[in-house]
């Protein structure tokens, strides 16, 4: 039986540190290389997790290859702790997303108020690089990403993680030889990473950004716009079971779930199949009628459209092009975690952003602080999703999440441990602010 997910609204779930994940570790501007990613100094720092050749496991992070996120002895039992030793701090979380563009980790022990991170990493390794066109992983994107994920089992050894949950998306779910690659990372990180399918990454970002729901509404669209998939899950927040408590303020995200869809292209799949270094607006457009395609048997079964009608709704998106939308929008003079979740843009702003990428070069791509070369060549084409889901079901603003996956995967082993608190906190003030409707 599920654990109902109890989320209040506006409430941040977890503690974060400043903007979660360390410069050296995001790798957000770092110039792009034929080799692959640069290790920083602190990578450099890290210890090895284990030895490169074929079958080693002496090394540290040959603890977690037991089980899927779950390190040996870590006794569990649906609601049960894991039993390990740790400090007066309480056990260390653990929650690996390994995805098409980027390899990202979040480290975090429970709080008061959720959780509070006390590591992260971030790295675009574009693992599902040319996979849309030959059907395989590249060696040169899989030695990138074995790179990442060596850095990612020292961080899970160094913080004596107790539970961990690993996993890969779209790019080892369709890729042919995606299950070898797999073997091969246990092989020589020992991470066991499973690869998750469409539903469970749909539920789980849910999960992760369900907090920034506003419950006054009556229908939240929830999308996550990925390197190789996009989700779509659509809230009623009407249904039965889905407001808990007074006020309406809690929300059960898992009961307000009333259809999803995962649609099998992403920012990468998208920007190698309409070139996305020289964007025109002829193939903008082109590139939104191919989104729009997919997206209209979905609303052909549904009828979202006619269901929205005099209705109060917001969008809420989990994503890369959301959340460089916004810092662009801010005029950051370099992307600030803190100053871009859970901030409200109104659909004129995100739609000046747009008209304002679509006249730039991939130079003047490349110098945007919130962008860089390495996302320069796919920027547009997440925009082109995100307008494909505005063109279809029109809403007036929507809210930006920089969180997600990790989030819902640590919300949810915090859960079934019985360690997680989501105490109510104030309505944070800020831009547009408010009911969306």
């Amino acid at each position: 039986m599920r654990a109902a997910l109890l989320l209040t609204g506006d409430a941040l779930p977890f503690q974060a540190l400043e903007n979660a994940v360390k410069p050296e570790d995001r790798g957000h501007n770092a110039p792009s290389s034929a080799t692959g990613p640069q290790n920083t100094a602190a990578d450099r720092a890290a210890p090895a997790a284990v030895s490169m050749h074929k079958g080693a496991h002496s090394g540290p992070a040959s603890q977690y290859s037991q089980r899927p996120g779950l390190a040996p002895g870590a006794a569990h039992s649906g609601h049960g702790t894991a039993h390990h030793s740790h400090g007066a701090d309480g056990p260390v979380y653990g929650a690996l997303d390994l995805g098409t563009n980027n390899c990202r980790l979040l480290l975090a022990r429970p709080s008061r108020r959720g959780f509070r991170v006390v590591d992260a990493f971030s790295r675009i390794i574009r693992l599902g690089e040319g996979v849309s066109q030959t059907g395989a992983l590249s060696e040169l994107a899989m030695s990138r990403t074995l790179d990442a994920l060596k850095v990612c089992a020292g961080k899970l050894d160094r913080h004596g993680v107790n539970r961990a949950r690993m996993v890969a998306t779209q790019a080892c779910r369709v890729a042919g030889d995606g299950p070898d690659f797999i073997g091969r990372v246990r092989d020589h990180t020992g991470l066991d990473l499973e690869i998750l399918t469409p539903e469970t990454e749909a539920r789980l970002a849910v999960s992760g950004c369900s907090t920034l729901v506003d419950p006054a509404v009556d229908y939240v669209l929830v999308f996550d716009i990925g390197g190789g998939s996009s989700e779509i899950i659509w809230l009623d927040l009407t249904q039965a079971g889905a407001r808990r408590g007074t006020a309406s303020h809690r929300i059960d995200a898992d009961a307000a779930i009333v259809a999803w869809t995962s649609l099998p292209v992403g920012v990468v799949t998208l920007a190698e199949t309409f070139d996305g270094r020289n964007v025109t607006p002829g193939s903008f457009e082109a590139m939104v009628a191919s989104v729009q395609a997919m997206l209209a048997p979905f609303e052909a079964a549904h009828k979202f459209r006619d269901r929205l009608q005099n209705r109060p709704v917001h969008l809420l998106g989990t994503s890369g092009t959301v959340t460089t939308i916004a810092g662009i929008l801010l005029g950051l003079p370099r992307y600030d975690r803190n100053q871009v979740d859970g901030i409200w843009l109104r659909v004129p702003e995100i739609e000046e952003i747009t008209a304002r990428l679509l006249g730039q070069s991939y130079d003047q791509r490349i110098a945007e602080p919130c962008i860089g070369r390495e996302r320069a060549d796919l920027v547009l084409a997440g925009c082109a999703i995100l307008e494909a889901i505005l063109r279809l079901w029109p809403a007036e603003r929507l809210r930006v999440a920089d969180r997600g996956l990790r989030e819902g995967i640590l919300t949810t082993l915090m859960m079934e441990d019985g360690v997680w608190r989501a105490g109510r906190r104030r309505r944070r003030g800020g831009r547009n602010q408010g009911r969306s409707g």
